[in-house]
C-alpha cells in the first residue's frame, strides 16, 4: 500500500526559495555561520516535517497566499521536500565552514546553495527537484 500523494501550491516553494536567497545572500555578505546554521534549521524542518510545517511555508500560507487568490496549480511535495534535504546538506557544510574556521569552505557551500535558491526563485527551476527525479529514475522500481 502506498502513501497518499501530498500536493503543495506551486507558488510556495518559489516563495521559500526567494526568502532563502535573501537569507543566504546576507549570510554570504556577512560571513555569518550562525545565519547559515539558522537556514539549515529551516531546511531541516522542511525536509523532515514537510513543507507545510517549514517556517517559510507557514509564512507563505498565512501572509502571502491569501493575497494571491485561490490555488490554481499544485505539485507533488516529494521533489521540493528532497530539495530541502539537499539545501540542508549545503547549509550544514557552509555553517561548519564558517564556524570552524574554514571561511572559504563556508562561502563556497553557501554560494552554491544561494545559486540554486536564486535559480528557483527567479525562474521556477528547482535543481534539487530535478536531482530527485534523476535519482528516482535511476533506482530500480519497487514492487508491492
Amino acid at each position: 500500500m502506498t502513501a497518499p500523494l501530498s500536493l503543495v501550491d506551486v507558488r510556495a516553494p518559489r516563495f521559500a526559495a526567494a526568502v532563502t536567497s535573501l537569507v543566504l545572500a546576507v549570510a554570504l555578505l556577512t560571513g555569518s555561520g550562525w545565519l547559515v546554521a539558522a537556514q539549515a534549521v529551516v531546511f531541516a524542518i522542511g525536509a523532515a516535517a514537510g513543507l507545510r510545517f517549514s517556517p517559510y511555508g507557514l509564512l507563505f500560507r498565512t501572509l502571502v497566499a491569501p493575497r494571491l487568490g485561490p490555488v490554481r496549480d499544485r505539485e507533488p511535495e516529494a521533489p521540493p521536500r528532497f530539495a530541502q534535504l539537499v539545501g540542508l546538506l549545503f547549509a550544514v557544510v557552509g555553517a561548519a565552514g564558517y564556524l570552524l574556521g574554514a571561511p572559504l569552505l563556508g562561502a563556497v557551500a553557501t554560494g552554491l546553495a544561494l545559486v540554486a535558491a536564486l535559480l528557483n526563485a527567479a525562474t521556477g527551476f528547482c535543481l534539487g527537484c530535478e536531482l530527485y527525479l534523476t535519482v528516482r529514475r535511476a533506482l530500480p522500481a519497487r514492487t508491492a
